[in-house]
């Protein structure tokens, strides 16, 4: 009789499903990340879909057909039609960050079930790579801060708009105002409307997350290391006061951390 494949022998489909994108990364048995492939996340969508999508995501990356997979995502409404669309596709049962699944990490939240899959992926992988403490600044519909502290534990974080939102929402809510190129302008002092609402959606983000980091660092009582991951996050870190060192796999390699924790 055929004997299956140990964690080790196995490739792993990593999917982020966030508010704005959804992120696929494929681990190879070696636990290498063999190919990355990211999409638009729709307001619905069904399993078939998400199926099809996911069949010409992994043709894409490569691999063959995966024989496990893990999923994080924020969107209520779209975690069934992922976990019915990945159980199509690859060979095991998908797992789900959720209650239930072994972290690793200390959860010093008032609750812990109020913590995004995604910030949990983050908190994970930042800690296995660059030691405790650490503070993750994740980029995308929100701004998300995850903050390590020197115990290894995650002590909690921050979630403000992100910086596409706060210009969508002067776009839409004041009548004389435009949708602005999400780029720094030459100077603070804005001569335009444009170059004005840059300055104040893009450099108004730089501003507050070094002022946040500030803030962390002054509760930590210590400088801690920051890596930054998300839409923009080489844009941004270029314009920091702080040293931010930029992740773009980040949360995928939390997933497969993840899913190496629960084989035991």
């Amino acid at each position: 009789m055929a004997q299956g494949k140990n964690a080790g022998e196995k490739n792993v489909l990593a999917v982020d499903v966030g508010n704005t994108h959804t992120r696929l990364g494929l681990f190879s048995a070696a636990g290498e990340l063999a190919g990355t492939c990211e999409l638009t996340t729709p307001e619905r969508l069904t399993a078939d879909e998400a199926r099809m999508q996911l069949g010409q995501a992994v043709t894409m990356m490569g691999e063959g057909r995966p024989d496990e997979a893990i999923l994080a995502c924020v969107v209520p409404s779209l975690t069934d039609v992922w976990l019915r669309a990945l159980a199509a596709t690859c060979a095991g049962r998908p797992l789900v960050v959720g209650p239930g699944l072994r972290t690793g990490v200390r959860m010093r939240y008032d609750d812990p079930s109020e913590v995004g899959a995604d910030r949990v992926a983050d908190v994970v992988a930042a800690r296995e790579g660059y030691g405790a403490p650490v503070v993750v600044v994740d980029l995308g519909t929100t701004t998300n801060f995850e903050v390590v502290d020197d115990s290894g534990a995650f002590v909690g974080g921050i979630i403000a708009p992100g910086v596409a939102l706060g210009a969508r929402s002067l776009a839409e809510t004041a009548a004389r105002l435009p949708m602005i190129e999400l780029r720094a302008p030459s100077s603070v002092v804005g001569r335009n409307t444009r170059a004005a609402m840059q300055s104040g959606v893009v450099l108004g983000e730089v501003a507050r997350i070094d002022g946040l980091l500030d803030a962390i660092a002054g509760e930590l009582g210590c400088e801690p290391p920051v890596v930054m991951t998300g839409d923009g996050a080489d844009a941004v870190a270029a314009l920091l006061r702080h040293d931010a060192r930029v992740d773009d796999t980040l949360t995928l390699r939390g997933l497969h951390q993840l899913w190496l924790a629960n084989q035991r």
